[in-house]
């Protein structure tokens, strides 16, 4: 595993086109009324962009970046005085079967990892084995960060499994963190990470979040809720280049333009949307 600063040439790029942007304001998801949707307008689409060039940064080759041996990075992004931490998503067709197998069922949270948390509180085991894999490593480079820079908040972003990760993370930096300290996520085409009551002690906990979905994207129907798995809040669904809308609630959203209604089941979708792009940045490669 490793350590990667934003100090190369490449990832300084992505930060100094991200400092071009305002810096977008919360966009807390609460229960609401789940047939009301809310039309983003184009500066809030404008203010997806940072991040989305943060997630397909973690997509970037070892060739082309000195030292990156593994699929995520941890960094200071100075314009917000915020720590980043992005992860590498995977091939999505790879990644479709992998979520579609049963061995995913939920189980309880690590205690270690997770303290005080309720055992009814549950995720998709696959991807609790693949945070737990950095989670102690990458915490100890975000504290080395914060304590660097005095950093005052930490951003987590990612895509397809990335994002799955990121939603984790943000959790998992929310108790493992001074209350001092903001926690923000932005994933793209996320799966659904745990089971109702993760959902519902996640929206509790990290209210700073959007989960960005692009057209007919099928990675955001599954696992399937029939298994036990439920979205958390902060849907945003692309309908088309420039035209997005927020959804409420966790995964109950009526309207017919968010990914529950319009994606209702994984055969009903394009897996090619599940690459973007989003507003204008494509997952899966170096930018």
């Amino acid at each position: 595993m490793f350590f990667l600063s934003f100090a190369s040439s490449f990832v300084l790029a992505c930060i100094l086109q991200a400092a071009a942007v305002p810096h977008p304001a919360p966009h807390a998801m609460r229960r609401a009324d789940i047939s009301v949707v809310t039309k983003m307008t184009s500066t809030q689409l404008d203010e997806m962009v940072p991040y989305a060039h943060f997630a397909s940064a973690a997509y970037c080759s070892p060739i082309l970046i000195k030292a990156w041996k593994c699929g995520y990075y941890v960094g200071y992004w100075p314009t917000e005085n915020s720590v980043v931490v992005a992860h590498e998503g995977t091939d999505p067709t790879k990644f479709l079967a992998d979520l579609t197998d049963a061995y995913g069922l939920p189980e309880r949270l690590d205690s270690t990892l997770f303290p005080g948390v309720g055992s009814d509180v549950k995720l998709h085991s696959g991807f609790a084995d693949e945070h737990k894999r950095t989670a102690s490593i990458i915490l100890n480079e975000v504290k080395s960060l914060i304590s660097q820079y005095n950093a005052t908040s930490v951003t987590l972003v990612g895509h397809s499994l990335g994002a799955a990760l990121a939603e984790i993370e943000c959790v998992f930096m929310a108790l493992n963190l001074p209350s001092s300290i903001a926690i923000k996520g932005v994933t793209f085409g996320t799966p659904r990470v745990g089971n109702p009551a993760w959902a519902a002690f996640f929206d509790s906990l990290v209210p700073d979040f959007q989960r960005i979905n692009h057209k007919k994207d099928i990675v955001p129907v599954v696992p399937a809720r029939y298994l036990g798995f439920s979205h958390v809040h902060g849907e945003v669904h692309i309908l088309s280049d420039g035209d997005a809308v927020q959804c409420p609630g966790d995964d109950d959203a009526m309207d017919l333009q968010c990914t529950i209604r319009s994606v209702p089941t994984m055969f009903l979708g394009n897996i090619v949307d599940h690459l973007g792009p989003y507003q204008g940045v494509f997952m899966g490669s170096c930018l």
